[in-house]
C-alpha cells in the first residue's frame, strides 16, 4: 500500500489567488510558510515555502475568509506535473492538493465596528 497524506500549518504568504477554469470551476493557489523546527546557526526562524492548490466551493472559501498572514491549518496530498512554458521549456510543479482546510485564527472583525453587545446601536 502506497500513502500520500500532507498535513501542514503555516500562514499564507500573500492572498488567495482565486481564479475560474473554463467550465466555471474555482481553483485557488497559494503559498504556505511553514516554519522549521530548529533555528539556524545565527538563532534566525527558517521556513520552507509550500505550493499549494484548492478546488471549488472550498477554494471560494478560504479565498473568502483568508488574508495575507493568515495561520491556516491544511491536509492533502503531493503531487507533480509538468508543463511547457512559452520559451518550450519544460517545467516541474510539485504542490500540495488541499482536501480540507482549518482556519487557525479567530475572525477578525471588520474596521470601524463597534463589538457586538445586542445593541442596536
Amino acid at each position: 500500500m502506497m500513502i500520500n497524506n500532507v498535513s501542514l500549518t503555516g500562514r499564507l504568504t500573500r492572498d488567495i489567488d482565486l481564479k475560474y477554469t473554463q467550465n466555471g470551476t474555482a481553483v485557488a493557489q497559494f503559498t504556505l510558510a511553514v516554519d522549521r523546527r530548529f533555528k539556524n546557526a545565527s538563532g534566525e526562524q527558517e521556513a520552507d515555502f509550500i505550493n499549494c492548490v484548492i478546488w471549488r466551493k472550498s477554494a471560494e472559501s478560504l479565498s473568502n475568509f483568508t488574508h495575507k498572514g493568515s495561520m491556516i491549518g491544511i491536509e492533502g496530498n503531493i503531487q507533480t506535473r509538468t508543463y511547457d512554458n512559452n520559451q518550450g521549456q519544460k517545467v516541474f510543479v510539485t504542490e500540495v492538493v488541499v482536501s480540507n482546510f482549518s482556519l487557525l485564527e479567530p475572525k477578525r472583525k471588520p474596521a470601524g465596528n463597534k463589538p457586538d453587545d445586542g445593541l442596536p446601536f
